[in-house]
């Protein structure tokens, strides 16, 4: 198994702390003027999603994590998990609630996500950057309110709940930020 030293750490980097499979989420390189050098690191623990804040010094190393990133397609949600296909071997995965997080309220059937697994097993979902989704309840827009730049609360056919501008009305097709939640524009499809 690699190690990476801290001179080596970068958001996004998979380590193995505490015997948990963990991401660093922000690297900050500290130089005091009287002192050793250090590391602020903070850590995302992959299993429960908590954000810890770690001291390192200098030098010191963690152990990579066996962590392997995979595009898989979204088929169902049965209540309690989130069933995915590998599109290659057609190898089937579930993901509890847990694993899901904010993915799930962007989902819908056939879409492509990425699964993180550790020792074969998912640990998180990560949904496209963007989507694509069906408005299915919103209040009507307002004829002479277009012009101030309002928004208006639409709920999408997952069940999402965004912003919208006043002129996107019911069954129009919107294109949203999965990272932020926000509207994006409308869909062409």
């Amino acid at each position: 198994m690699t190690t990476y030293s801290t001179n080596q750490f970068k958001a996004g980097l998979k380590v193995m702390l505490d015997g948990s499979p963990c991401a660093i989420v922000e690297n900050e390189f500290v130089k005091p003027g009287k002192g050793q050098a250090f590391n602020r690191v903070k850590i995302r623990n992959l299993k429960t999603g908590r954000v810890i804040e770690r001291t390192f010094k200098s030098g010191d190393t963690l152990e990579g994590a066996d962590v392997v990133d995979r595009e898989m397609q979204y088929l169902y949600s049965d209540g309690e998990y989130w069933h995915f296909m590998d599109a290659a071997s057609f190898e089937q995965l579930s993901a509890s609630e847990t694993m899901m997080a904010d993915a799930r309220q962007w989902l819908k059937g056939q879409e492509t996500c990425v699964v993180t697994l550790w020792n074969g097993e998912p640990m998180s979902v990560a949904p496209p950057n963007f989507v694509i989704l069906e408005i299915t309840e919103t209040d009507p827009g307002i004829r002479g309110d277009t012009a101030t730049g309002g928004t208006k609360p639409a709920t999408l056919e997952t069940g999402a709940v965004v912003k919208v501008p006043l002129f996107v009305e019911v069954h129009e097709l919107i294109k949203i930020d999965t990272r932020t939640g926000a509207y994006v524009a409308r869909a062409k499809e």
